[in-house]
């Protein structure tokens, strides 16, 4: 009865991905957007072929380095600075607005100054963390108001150091949102580290699209995609299963 529950839930997400693919498939095969649109089997076919793997092995490397390099930097960053305006308030409003200016900043405006401070292949990393950044910042400091008011009160009539509070009460409270904020900044972590490899970086994925899309390389251009997007794909499944757990566990 359970499994059969289970499969009822998941039985719509399947059919929209096998109905993604199929679509996929009959635009390639009736060239109904043009030549740059290949058939997912043509893609499936040089992913397949040992000539290739050597180059996308390399590549992907590349990528996926530089997104758990910015992944990490900008889940250690947000949580530092949303800790450090819990604990000077008077602060918040201020580094509030410095992130939302980061924020709408695009990443096409601060790229030329990470071309100038950083080496060429840490651009992708420096722009993945950015992204990363402000999505676990938005999420900690909401996570942190989040305890309960009775809660509150509890500690306050036990006289509960500021210390003990944020330990025991905010911290546990705010788990729930910050997870949920790791797991929507899985995609951006790939798509900023893909986006900072086009100003220069020596090997990477978006270094493939770029190359494939110059050299009308078309299946090695959408092999680079299909390798991106899976592989984004599986990371935030992975996320959305420990966000249940913790949702399980802290939830309110």
């Amino acid at each position: 009865m359970r499994f059969a529950r289970k499969a009822s839930h998941a039985l719509p997400g399947l059919l929209g991905v096998v109905a993604f693919l199929g679509a996929w498939q009959l635009i390639g095969v009736y060239r109904l957007a043009g030549f740059t649109w290949p058939p997912l089997t043509t893609v499936i076919a040089y992913l397949a072929d040992p000539a290739h793997h050597t180059l996308l092995a390399r590549a992907a490397a590349a990528s996926f380095s530089s997104v758990g390099i910015g992944y990490g930097l900008g889940l250690l960053i947000g949580l530092a600075i949303a800790m450090l305006v819990r604990i000077i308030r008077p602060a918040r409003e201020g580094i509030d607005q410095l992130v939302a200016v980061i924020h709408a900043t695009p990443a096409i405006a601060l790229a030329p100054v990470f071309m100038v401070i950083l080496p060429r292949d840490a651009i992708p990393a420096a722009i993945s963390a950015l992204a990363v950044f402000y999505l676990v910042y938005v999420a900690t400091t909401s996570g942190l108001e989040s305890a309960h008011r009775a809660h509150q009160d509890l500690f306050s009539v036990l006289g509960a150091s500021p210390f003990s509070r944020f330990a025991r009460l905010e911290l546990p409270a705010a788990l729930p949102s910050i997870v949920s904020g790791l797991k929507l900044a899985v995609p951006v972590a790939f798509m900023g580290a893909i986006v900072g490899e086009w100003f220069g970086a020596s090997r990477g994925l978006g270094l493939l699209m770029i190359s494939g899309m110059q050299n009308f390389q078309i299946p090695m251009l959408w092999s680079a995609v299909l390798l991106a997007t899976l592989t984004s794909l599986v990371a935030y499944g992975l996320m959305g299963l420990a966000e249940r757990g913790v949702q399980q566990r802290y939830g309110q």
